[in-house]
């Protein structure tokens, strides 16, 4: 068995992810050859870079190819990147323009009351007073906070919510609900 057979069955997910996660964790974009010796530009995408370092399994392309990185250096807002059997200009030039994915499970956790854009989507939003809003549908990422998209169950005009402490209230999700205050003013009125 190979060093890189290993690794991969140590990094092998031993169940499914659960309702609306993904297997796979985008946390990278490869985009050129750098130099001669098997280095690619990969720009990131991840908040958790330090975790991409030699020995580590990821996953290129929608294929998922496993790789096995072999070092890692910083260059400027991205990172020079080698693999394991990728000795030169060519063979990694392959690689080209490929995403780079983690499992979902080998994610780094997060402080209680943070959680993954992914562990959001697709649950119910229910107000203080009893009300189901509908279903949160996306996230929006501004500059002072995220906003959450909700997705009515009247099929109405979608509901903005912002994520601040006196609208989110309780996040569960065990139970795939999510508790909010509505400010006046949030929800226009008809």
């Amino acid at each position: 068995m190979t060093d890189l057979s290993a690794r991969l069955q140590q990094s092998d997910s031993p169940g499914s992810p659960g309702k609306g996660e993904p297997e796979f964790l985008v946390v990278g974009k490869l985009r050129r050859p750098h130099g001669v010796r098997g280095e690619i530009l990969m720009e990131i995408l991840t908040d958790f870079p330090e975790r991409l370092r030699a020995n580590v399994v990821i996953y290129a392309g929608d294929e998922h190819q496993p790789l096995c990185i072999r070092s890692t250096r910083q260059h400027r807002q991205a990172l020079l990147i080698t693999f394991e059997g990728y000795d030169d200009r060519e063979s990694i030039g392959e690689l080209r323009n490929k995403f780079v994915h983690v499992y979902t499970d080998d994610r780094p956790p997060l402080p209680d009351g943070e959680y993954y854009h992914h562990e959001l989507i697709g649950l119910q939003v229910v107000t203080d007073i009893g009300e189901n809003l509908g279903v949160l549908t996306n996230i929006l990422e501004t500059g002072a906070n995220d906003v959450y998209i909700v997705h009515p169950i009247d099929e109405g005009k979608d509901i903005l919510l912002p994520a601040i402490d006196p609208v989110i209230l309780e996040i569960d999700l065990e139970q795939g609900q999510m508790l909010v205050h509505i400010l006046p003013g949030l929800i226009p009125d008809g």
